[in-house]
């Protein structure tokens, strides 16, 4: 089963906020960082601006997982657009998270790293992106993780930043559900039941992050993928109890141990928190409404086969925002999907980027 991210680094040009920065729960971080990467040229005024974000477990080194949409007369057409990719607040790859040093104790912040929402990313990117002197986004394109920050640039020329002219949300939706909520539980469950996290700093929690990954892994794909890649398959012959070595089982396991090589428990945790505080209607009135308000060129993108996401929620975007367009993308893959159903995802990005030239 294909992997949906390749290598993955820090690699990337740092931001620093100037001063501290406060958070939409009140709390401060003293300093605050953004890696990010960009590609292409920015114009005079600004505006040829392209901004990519990343989904849970990603980074803002744009080749490592659309790659194939990066590059000149490629989606991300770097002969005509500034493109810009920048990393979540709270990811370990780079920005300041719960692997920072706290000022205060001179240790990393590890559990004590406060909580950090949607929002909060977004503007503080949107800091950012006013350094780069930009002035206004040709348009916003994510998935998952990376549509919730999408959608949150629908209202950011209102509020702060530069003024979002387009987006692309994929695979996500207005609001985190109590489905994903649920499963985002699950899954920081299975981290805190292993002893590290209680008697310990939590760093070491590794097996219930092995686990944690697990989940996400069977939450990403489809019952489809997993029968045919799978099956019954077992090694050796034995089908009883815990002696039995289910293809599944093995390649689970090898996910679960892969994923401790680039992510630690506590930045898991944190994230996963992040995600659920998603919702675009929360201090801007009813949700009909707040949808209702958009007035920017939309399109938004499902995967037929997601679970985590299914194409009901972009069917409610697409019936709240006015002028928007839906594409649902034809896949086995499930809510992976939007990383790996790269030539149909590109082809559509392509197409509505010319419309609104």
């Amino acid at each position: 089963m294909k992997d949906e991210y390749g290598a993955m680094s820090d690699a990337g040009d740092t931001f620093e906020h100037d001063g501290p920065f406060t958070l939409e729960s009140g709390e401060v971080l003293p300093h605050a960082q953004l890696r990010y990467n960009t590609y292409g040229s920015l114009n005079p005024a600004g505006t040829n601006v392209l901004l990519v974000n990343h989904a849970l477990t990603g980074n803002s080194d744009l080749a490592s997982w659309w790659g194939s949409m990066l590059g000149p007369t490629l989606a991300f057409d770097t002969d005509k657009y500034f493109v810009v990719s920048a990393n979540i607040l709270g990811s370990c790859y780079g920005s300041t998270s719960p692997t920072s040093v706290d000022p205060s104790t001179g240790e990393p912040y590890g559990k004590s790293f406060p909580s950090v929402s949607v929002r909060d990313t977004v503007k503080l990117q949107g800091k950012l992106l006013e350094s780069l002197g930009v002035t206004s986004l040709k348009s916003v394109v994510g998935g998952s993780f990376g549509g919730m920050q999408t959608l949150e640039y629908l209202f950011t020329g209102q509020e702060f930043g530069p003024e979002t002219r387009s987006a692309i949300p994929i695979a996500c939706g207005s609001h985190h559900t109590g489905w994903q909520i649920g499963i985002s539980e699950l899954q920081r469950q299975a981290i805190y039941a292993d002893p590290d996290w209680a008697e310990g700093e939590g760093w070491n929690a590794k097996k219930g992050l092995e686990v944690a990954r697990q989940i996400g892994m069977i939450s990403y794909r489809t019952s489809q993928a997993y029968e045919e890649k799978f099956g019954r398959g077992v090694q050796g012959g034995k089908i009883y109890g815990s002696d039995a070595e289910w293809d599944v089982k093995s390649y689970l396991e090898y996910q679960g141990r892969k994923f401790l090589d680039r992510f630690d428990p506590i930045t898991y945790v944190k994230l996963t928190e992040q995600m659920d505080s998603h919702d675009i209607s929360r201090g801007r009135g009813e949700m009909k409404a707040v949808l209702n308000s958009v007035k920017v060129p939309t399109l938004i993108v499902g995967i037929d086969s997601d679970v985590l996401y299914p194409v009901h929620e972009q069917e409610s975007l697409r019936d709240g925002i006015q002028g928007s367009e839906l594409v649902v993308v034809n896949s086995d893959a499930g809510h992976d999907g939007f990383l790996l159903e790269q030539e149909e995802v590109s082809k559509n990005v392509i197409r509505f980027l010319e419309s609104i030239e």
